[in-house]
């Protein structure tokens, strides 16, 4: 598949088509939204709208999310053929996005073949509410603070049958390293976290865990594995075959 062509398969599983457990999608003849429960956050997924219309349809958008008195976010691709969007939103108070995020995409049938050997490294499958603390654990000693989201959003993700797997890698029975995998409808199977504690890095956690979800997307069927990454990831996925293939943008309205 061609990088036009995978774009377009892109945009259609994870920007169109794509459910949320906890979210409601609505497709309108301008765009795909999200709306979560109060004080999630909404988003702007996908904007159909071409270029004389947007000034329109960011006006439309913004009457109907603004009484929901929610945080919103109006993603934009760089394939994204409208080139005015990102101005048109910040002349809105659409607040730029200092921190974009490269999509990494590998053709699961590509990978090298050393991604998915064996390994002696402690990983275990975290499948139940409980287990959720090795999470958080590791979250809140990486980020800080305590990340008791983790309960809410992902304990009911774990609830959906075939929809994320998450995994822990231990050193001395202490959860040092955590990643996931959701599996939404489509060709894509889309990888998140990869967070390890400060001291145990650079001992190849990350490559360990990026292995295990690896072999389960191949042995589930998916043909495409996809990652949002940073400064400190992208050169990690890229060392392992991942191939750049867009960059994502939130801005977030910030309310006057």
């Amino acid at each position: 598949m061609n990088k036009n062509s995978l774009l377009t398969t892109y945009d259609k599983d994870l920007r169109m088509r794509i459910m949320y457990p906890e979210a409601r999608r609505e497709i309108t003849g301008d765009v795909v939204r999200f709306i979560r429960k109060a004080p999630g956050m909404n988003f702007v997924s996908f904007t159909f709208a071409n270029e004389p219309n947007l000034e329109r349809v960011i006006d439309r958008e913004l009457e109907y999310f603004t009484p929901m008195n929610q945080p919103f976010t109006w993603k934009v691709y760089d394939h994204d053929l409208l080139p005015s969007l990102e101005m048109k939103l910040m002349e809105r108070n659409f607040v730029t996005d200092d921190d974009p995020a490269t999509v990494m995409v590998l053709d699961v049938s590509d990978a090298p073949a050393y991604l998915f050997e064996p390994t002696a490294m402690d990983i275990r499958r975290v499948t139940s509410r409980d287990g959720l603390k090795d999470i958080i654990h590791v979250l809140d000693g990486v980020y800080g603070g305590h990340n008791s989201w983790v309960n809410e959003r992902m304990g009911g993700h774990l609830q959906v049958p075939g929809y994320l797997s998450m995994y822990a890698a231990y050193v001395d029975d202490e959860p040092v390293s955590v990643a996931w995998t959701y599996f939404p409808r489509g060709h894509f199977a889309t990888l998140f976290g990869g967070t390890t504690l400060p001291k145990y890095r650079n001992r190849g956690l990350y490559t360990t865990l990026l292995s295990v979800r690896l072999t389960e997307i191949r042995e589930r069927g998916y043909p495409f594995a996809v990652v949002e990454t940073g400064d400190m990831s992208r050169p990690i996925v890229t060392k392992h075959g991942f191939q750049h293939l867009t960059t994502v943008y939130d801005y977030e309205w910030a309310r006057n």
